[in-house]
């Protein structure tokens, strides 16, 4: 491959890298056609990007960026497939729903997630538990409501019991 060929790799690993918020390697040459088509059906489905590429062009494509990915590098042996996600934690749902049903293929290398870096495949139920931003802010907005809900229903309830009891005196008196 001619170097002009290899930078024009290497940048589109880059521009890839940094338009997802996160990136999963993970070890997918063992699958067979069928699997591999599953697997990449799956990936258009969750809206994660799935992309085979070279260890040495990815390597070069993360000491071109601006982040540290050093603690990645140990992890880009044999061949590996880039997962790239703008939520953290569906490539690794989608991996364990994947690994479910063959139970050695795609294995999980290393995950860059939210500046944070996951190695090995012991790290994949971490991945999994991780909340999405949409999940933290559904979260929160839970924790802020309960308060409030409760405030709403001691003062209704106050106000129904309140009411019962001027009733009753009322008719006490008659």
């Amino acid at each position: 491959m001619k170097k002009e060929d290899k930078d024009i790799i290497i940048k589109h690993i880059e521009d890839t890298i940094k338009s997802y918020g996160c990136f999963y390697l993970v070890e997918t040459a063992g699958l067979d056609a069928e699997k591999t088509s599953a697997l990449r059906r799956k990936c258009f489905e969750a809206d994660v990007k799935l992309m085979v590429v070279k260890n040495s062009l990815l390597h070069h494509a993360l000491e071109n960026l601006e982040e540290d990915y050093s603690e990645l590098y140990g992890a880009l042996k044999e061949s590996t497939s880039l997962m790239c996600s703008n939520v953290g934690n569906a490539p690794a749902k989608l991996l364990k729903d994947f690994i479910q049903k063959d139970d050695k293929l795609p294995l999980l290398k290393a995950a860059w997630v939210e500046g944070t870096a996951y190695v090995g495949a012991d790290q994949m139920d971490a991945l999994a538990a991780i909340k999405s931003k949409n999940e933290l802010i559904a979260d929160v907005v839970a924790l802020l409501q309960s308060p409030a809900k409760n405030v709403v229903s001691a003062l209704t309830s106050g106000g129904t019991k309140l009411h019962g009891i001027l009733e009753t005196l009322s008719q006490k008196e008659n």
